[in-house]
C-alpha cells in the first residue's frame, strides 16, 4: 500500500451508525475475518492465465469465473457476465461486465453502479461514459461493472433479499471486501467479484451511487480528501458539494482503498430515476479523470472549480420527533445557518405538530422525498465542517 494512503487510513475519525439502516447483517459482516477473503480468493484456476471462462454463454456472452484483463484483446470492447453467488436453486446470479481495452498500455479504471439495486442515474452514468469510449483511441482499460446486487436490481429495492435465516434485506455496502466463504450469500458474492474481478483489475475505482428511496441528495461525492491521489481526481468533477469523510470500513470504495487502490463514491441524486441533468456532471467529471491518468486525450471539461464546490467533513441529521406530513422550507444545496427553520410537519387534521431546525451552518445535502415520515426518520442532512456531536449519523443515506 502507498504510504500516503495508508496514512490517510490512520488518521480516520468517524462513527458508525447504529440506525437501521445498518442492522445485525451488516454488522455480521464487519465482524467476519476480512483474511478468509483474501485467502479463498484463488483467482486463477488456468496455469498460464488469469481469466477463467466457465463454458457457459448467456445472450451471446461468455461467462468468467475469474478475469485478468490483460488477457483481452487491446483495441477492443469486451462484453462478458462474470459468474457470482449461487441462488437456493443452485443457479447463479450473473453480473454484467463491460470492458474497453486501449490500443495501447496505461491505467486500468474500474467504474462499478448497482451495489444498490434502486440506483438507476449511477448505472446510467457509467453506461454513458463506456458508450463515448473508442478503445483502438485509449491506453489502458476501463471496466465496468453495472449491476452488482442482482436480485436487488430486480425487485427495485436497496438490499438483497436473503432467504437464510427467514425473509432478511441486506445492505451490500456493508459487506465488503466479502468472504468466498461467508455466512451470507452477500458475503460470497462480494468475495468473488472482489477477489476475482474488482481488484486485481484495478487501480484507480470509482464506485457510484444515489440517494435512497424516499430520501434524495444533491450531487457530491464522498471521499477520503487527505489522501492525495483521491483528493486529485475527486477535485476534477463539476458538482457543488463534496463530503469529506471516511464512513463506514465495509462499503466498497473503503475496501477498494484498504488495498491500496485509490476510490471514492460518488452521489448522483434520487433513487429509481434518471436524473439525466445531475448524470452530465458526473460523466464529464468521470471523462476528466480518464485524461488525467492519460487514458483518453484531449482537454479537460469542468471541474469542481468552476461549479464553486463546497467541501463539508460530517454531515448533520435532522430527524422527525413525529408522524405525518413533511413540508420542506429548503431546497438541496441551500446554505443554511444554525437555529434556521428547515421543515415543518403536519397530522392528518392539517395541524403543524412538529418545526424542525438545523443545529449547524452548512448546505442541505439531502432531504426526505417521501412525503410521510414516521418518528425517527431522518427529514434531512446538513453538511457541515466541524466535528458531529457524539452519536450523530455520518453517513448522508
Amino acid at each position: 500500500m502507498p504510504d500516503n494512503l495508508k496514512e490517510g487510513l490512520d488518521r480516520r475519525d468517524f462513527i458508525i451508525a447504529s440506525i437501521a439502516t445498518v442492522g445485525a447483517s451488516a454488522a455480521l459482516a464487519v465482524n467476519a475475518d476480512p483474511a478468509n477473503a483474501q485467502d479463498a480468493a484463488a483467482p486463477s484456476a488456468h496455469p498460464t492465465s488469469g481469466t477463467v471462462y466457465t463454458g457457459d454463454v448467456i445472450q451471446g456472452k461468455k461467462v468468467v469465473s475469474a478475469l485478468d484483463v490483460n488477457d483481452l484483446e487491446p483495441g477492443q470492447k469486451h462484453f462478458l457476465y462474470f459468474q457470482g453467488v449461487q441462488m437456493p436453486t443452485g443457479k447463479h446470479w450473473y453480473v454484467s461486465v463491460i470492458v474497453a481495452k486501449g490500443a495501447r498500455p496505461g491505467k486500468r479504471v474500474i467504474l462499478v453502479s448497482g451495489v444498490h439495486g434502486d440506483e438507476m442515474s449511477s448505472v446510467h452514468t457509467v453506461q454513458t461514459v463506456m458508450n463515448q469510449l473508442d478503445p483502438a483511441e485509449m491506453s489502458g482499460t476501463v471496466m465496468a461493472v453495472t449491476d452488482v446486487s442482482g436480485p436487488a436490481i430486480e425487485a427495485m429495492q436497496r438490499r438483497w433479499p436473503n432467504s437464510g435465516r427467514g425473509p432478511d434485506l441486506v445492505d451490500m455496502n456493508r459487506v465488503w471486501p466479502g468472504n468466498e466463504n461467508g455466512a451470507t450469500p452477500t458475503s460470497r458474492h462480494a468475495g468473488l467479484l472482489f477477489n476475482r474481478l474488482l481488484r486485481p483489475n484495478a487501480d484507480i475505482a470509482i464506485d457510484f451511487h444515489t440517494g435512497t428511496t424516499g430520501f434524495e441528495v444533491s450531487a457530491f461525492n464522498i471521499a477520503s480528501m487527505d489522501v492525495p491521489e483521491i483528493k486529485a481526481i475527486v477535485d476534477l468533477y463539476p458538482v457543488r458539494q463534496i463530503f469529506d469523510n471516511h464512513t463506514y470500513p465495509s462499503v466498497l470504495h473503503n475496501a477498494f482503498i484498504e488495498a491500496g487502490i485509490p476510490s471514492f463514491c460518488p452521489e448522483v441524486g434520487a433513487a429509481r430515476v434518471l436524473d439525466l441533468e445531475m448524470i452530465a456532471q458526473f460523466v464529464e467529471g468521470t471523462m476528466n479523470v480518464l485524461k488525467h491518468h492519460g487514458i483518453l486525450a484531449g482537454p479537460m471539461g469542468r471541474t469542481g472549480k468552476d461549479a464553486g464546490v463546497f467541501v463539508g467533513n460530517s454531515a448533520f441529521p435532522i430527524l422527525a420527533t413525529e408522524g405525518g406530513f413533511v413540508e420542506h422550507l429548503v431546497k438541496l444545496n441551500d446554505k443554511v445557518e444554525a437555529g434556521q427553520k428547515v421543515a415543518l410537519q403536519r397530522n392528518s387534521f392539517g395541524e403543524v405538530v412538529a418545526e424542525y431546525t438545523s443545529g449547524v451552518a452548512g448546505e442541505v445535502a439531502g432531504l426526505r422525498s417521501d412525503v410521510m415520515s414516521e418518528p425517527g426518520n431522518p427529514l434531512a442532512f446538513i453538511l457541515f465542517n466541524k466535528a458531529a456531536p457524539e452519536g450523530v449519523e455520518s453517513y448522508p443515506e
